[in-house]
């Protein structure tokens, strides 16, 4: 009997799964594809590697090797998502569709905006929401005042949840299993929190927050920054999002943060909430099928 001839293996598959195993994709069961998996960690590898990228730019920023990196270049270009010129790649515009399909399908970005803009005027202080993702938090709406701060902070930054205001609200109002799993993700924002708390004294910090309904933060995130938030419910009254007040440690203290901010901090989500829940309860109109 004539025996089978077998490929030996690939090295780019090997080196791509070795990638898979490290981001914890191996357990992710048997309907995860990985492949569009791949195409997002390329997509997400332009915001490390700046525009235009080189293809070794990008397969080292998205930990893959060349050849799949080329191929998922190639495809995102036939969709339209990437624009090649003399061996350099760009995302297009079109990327926004993917961003603008989260903010059409959130009650948020349309609502937050006035109540932000307002709450910025009463207090001359930059104020954002953000949900949960994960251990991080993601911004999903702002309005800013300029400020000489450590970090830049735009529409969908991610931080590590535990050491920001906005994370330790999102994260007490999670139940004690849903909290710990996300705790225990490891950030994907590429930022070293200038003093992470212990999981301990974080995890009491979260049930004092849960009572008294607001948290803090005094520049454990980065040096100088330090802020305040709230929750904000929906219309069914769960916590999604929640709500800050900003500022530079050096011309804002704990003290007006906490007295003077924090009512209008206060009142500004209460009148989004109502909002939100205005909406919900809004009638829908259905057009008779011809």
């Amino acid at each position: 009997m004539t025996p089978v001839r077998q490929d030996p293996p690939d090295p780019d598959s090997r080196e791509d799964a070795g990638v898979s195993a490290r981001r914890g994709r191996n357990d992710a069961g048997p309907d995860f594809i990985e492949a569009l998996a791949r195409g997002l960690d390329v997509i997400r590898a332009f915001g490390t590697t700046g525009a235009p990228a080189s293809l070794s730019d990008l397969a080292a920023a998205a930990g893959l090797s060349r050849p799949t990196t080329r191929r998922i270049l190639l495809t995102l270009a036939e969709l339209g998502y990437v624009r090649a010129d003399a061996g350099l790649h760009r995302l297009t515009p079109r990327v926004l569709e993917l961003g603008l399909a989260y903010v059409s399908a959130s009650d948020v970005w349309s609502l937050a905006r006035p109540h932000l803009e307002r709450l910025s005027v009463e207090t001359g202080e930059s104020c954002s929401i953000a949900e949960l993702d994960g251990g991080d938090i993601v911004y999903v709406a702002r309005v800013a005042v300029p400020k000489l701060v450590a970090l830049s902070v735009g529409i969908g930054t991610r931080f590590p949840a535990g050491v920001t205001s906005l994370g330790k609200v999102l994260l007490a109002h999670l139940p004690d299993v849903r909290r710990d799993a996300a705790l225990a993700e490891p950030t994907r924002s590429g930022i070293t929190p200038a003093r992470p708390s212990s999981r301990p004294e974080l995890v009491a910090e979260l049930a004092a927050v849960r009572e008294r309904g607001w948290a803090t933060t005094d520049q454990a995130l980065a040096p100088a920054v330090r802020s305040i938030a709230v929750p904000v419910r929906d219309a069914d009254g769960r916590v999604t999002c929640a709500m800050n007040v900003n500022a530079h440690a050096m011309e804002t203290s704990m003290e007006t943060l906490v007295v003077e901010h924090l009512p209008r901090l206060q009142a500004a989500a209460a009148e989004l909430a109502a909002d939100r829940a205005l909406l919900a309860a809004r009638p829908v109109a259905t057009l008779p099928r011809r």
